[in-house]
């Protein structure tokens, strides 16, 4: 929403953090900046004192000689922690070039080796998981739970590509006298992985493992805004023992992600962030032959049956709704209550107003800012639409004030008693003139990506579901009941890849793949689980006929040849 647009309320709010928000004003608390110094002295790619990140190319941490830098501050204080720069052209090609040096050896190394690899990594993140997490409070703003949360997902994806022996064994199968036809799985070559703020460990773990144990090299973009865990990451690879040049980490922006797209002699490309970039990735990569898996935006919604366990309902429906502070891509961003169930939005109110809002090494913190100023100005301009509207905010977290941090990206929990029709919600159709619009059809969702929980009111359980199947996205939802049969129900009609039962955020473990669907998902082949095996392979079928009269060593035949 443009400033102007915004209530008086919130633009001097605005223009106050526009004016006192200035990084130097920033001072981290004690336990942060011990923290920060640890990782500047111990981790040679990255620094969380004002130094420079660096990119990781070759099996080296290499000073970037960018003409531009991005800065990356602390979301609590606004601390500068490090400086991001924008690869330069050479330096990104040094690093496929170094992807695909090491891939003609990579490759052809056993699996045996590969799976070694993934076994000591698996080791070295255990070990080292407490820099890794304070890395991501210091950047991302996450509670130091959290973070270790984020990091422990993608712990399990680690520890499930150590069964990568099993997962690539091929198939064998006599189809004629003396004839045999197998396939096996082979590595693509040179890869790549753009990951997201909002899990800087989890997301470059659902790919760093899965394509390196399948013999492929990979170049893996960080998000610009927290680059610390993936550089921390890089560096475990490299105590693990993977050779230089496997993985190599470059920083940037958009001429970053199009050199991706357009390098020849990448062939696959995994992506995890929002619509716009995705959809960018996903055609600009498929124009040049590579696979794209990308996953996009979401609207995710909890159906509250009222024969619901009304204590596990709400209490889960807050942990999904405000955990990471709203930003996830499976959080709970509406809640639909279905007949008596609207009867406990007090209490839900309630419960979210015991949550603790706090910079995310303090104790007793439930969630932490959000990532930057802009994003805290997107989602309080939300906020404020749905009052425009005639939305009903029960409960405002605009102008939450947290007394030791003056300066965070601060919004409180929020809920928001709305319909489908209001902007905090509603779909969004192109931006054509009026008597333009023939096709009515939505194209996208206002994703909040922030603390805020929407809630929606219906009759019946199929007034929610078709409130949903409305809904273009497809990442996740949940349904709260206790009747086998209402579940059965909404798990066979619901039109959502991902669905819990009683369950908030039903994000399958590794050994499953991930199967968000519709709008939230472009691409043929979802991440890691047996489909992320198929994503970083691909089949070779050999027949081969090797005749046993022609082997070497038989005894000679005198009898008269009949050509039977």
């Amino acid at each position: 929403m443009p400033l102007a647009k915004l209530p008086r309320s919130a633009r001097l709010s605005v223009r106050s953090y526009a004016t006192t928000g200035s990084r130097s004003l920033g001072t981290l608390s004690a336990t942060a900046k011990a923290k920060a110094e640890k990782i500047s002295q111990e981790w040679k790619g990255t620094s969380a004192t004002g130094g420079n990140t660096k990119n990781f190319v070759g099996g080296e941490f290499v000073e970037s000689k960018a003409d531009k830098w991005i800065d990356v501050v602390d979301p609590a204080t606004q601390t500068l922690l490090t400086r991001v720069p924008e690869t330069t052209s050479s330096e990104f090609e040094q690093a496929v070039s170094a992807a695909s040096q090491a891939y003609k050896t990579w490759s052809r190394t056993s699996v045996l080796t590969r799976q070694r690899f993934v076994m000591d990594l698996q080791y070295q993140l255990r070990q080292h998981g407490d820099a890794i997490a304070s890395s991501i409070v210091l950047e991302q703003g996450k509670t130091y739970a959290d973070a270790q949360g984020d990091l422990l997902r993608g712990l399990q994806v680690v520890e499930t590509a150590a069964g990568i022996p099993s997962a690539l064994l091929g198939q064998t199968i006599e189809v004629s006298k003396d004839m045999d036809t197998s396939t096996r799985r082979l590595p693509l070559g040179v890869c790549a992985s753009v990951a997201p703020f909002n899990f800087p460990a989890m997301i470059p773990l659902w790919t760093i493992p899965v394509a390196l144990a399948t013999g492929n090299t990979l170049v893996l973009k960080p998000s610009e805004r927290d680059p610390g865990a993936a550089m921390i990451i890089a560096e475990l690879c490299q105590k693990a023992g993977l050779p230089e040049g496997v993985l190599n980490v470059v920083h940037g922006t958009i001429p970053t992600v199009n050199a991706i797209c357009d390098h020849p002699a990448i062939k696959a490309i995994s992506f995890v962030g929002g619509d716009r970039a995705g959809k960018h990735i996903y055609e600009r990569g498929r124009a040049t032959g590579k696979r794209v898996q990308a996953n996009l935006g979401a609207k995710n919604h909890a159906v509250l049956m009222p024969d619901a366990n009304k204590n596990h309902a709400l209490n889960s429906i807050i942990g999904a709704a405000f955990g990471a502070a709203g930003q996830r891509c499976m959080a709970i961003s509406v809640a639909v209550l279905v007949g008596n169930a609207q009867s406990w939005i007090p209490e839900l109110v309630e419960r979210a107003q015991k949550l603790k809002v706090s910079q995310g090494f303090e104790k007793g913190a439930d969630l932490g800012p959000v990532i930057s100023p802009a994003a805290k100005q997107r989602i309080t301009g939300l906020i404020a639409s749905a009052e425009e509207e005639g939305g009903v905010v029960v409960l405002d977290g605009r102008g939450y004030q947290v007394s030791d941090y003056p300066d965070g990206n601060w919004v409180g929990p929020t809920v928001i008693e709305a319909t489908t029709t209001m902007r905090c919600y509603r779909h969004v159709f192109p931006l054509l003139p009026m008597c333009d619009r023939t096709d009515r059809r939505p194209t996208y969702s206002e994703e909040i990506f922030g603390p805020v929980l929407i809630v929606l009111k219906a009759d019946t359980l199929d007034d929610a579901l078709a409130i949903i199947n409305e809904n273009r996205y497809g990442n996740g939802t949940a349904i709260f009941t206790q009747s086998g049969a209402t579940a059965r129900k909404f798990e066979r009609e619901v039109e959502v890849g991902q669905v819990g039962i009683n369950v908030p955020i039903p994000v399958p473990l590794p050994m499953f793949s991930w199967s968000g669907n519709k709008a939230s998902f472009l691409g043929d082949v979802p991440f890691y689980g047996r489909h992320g095996i198929d994503f970083y392979t691909q089949n070779k079928t050999t027949t081969a006929l090797w005749k046993a009269e022609d082997a070497i060593g038989n005894k000679a035949s005198v009898d008269m040849p009949t050509h039977h």
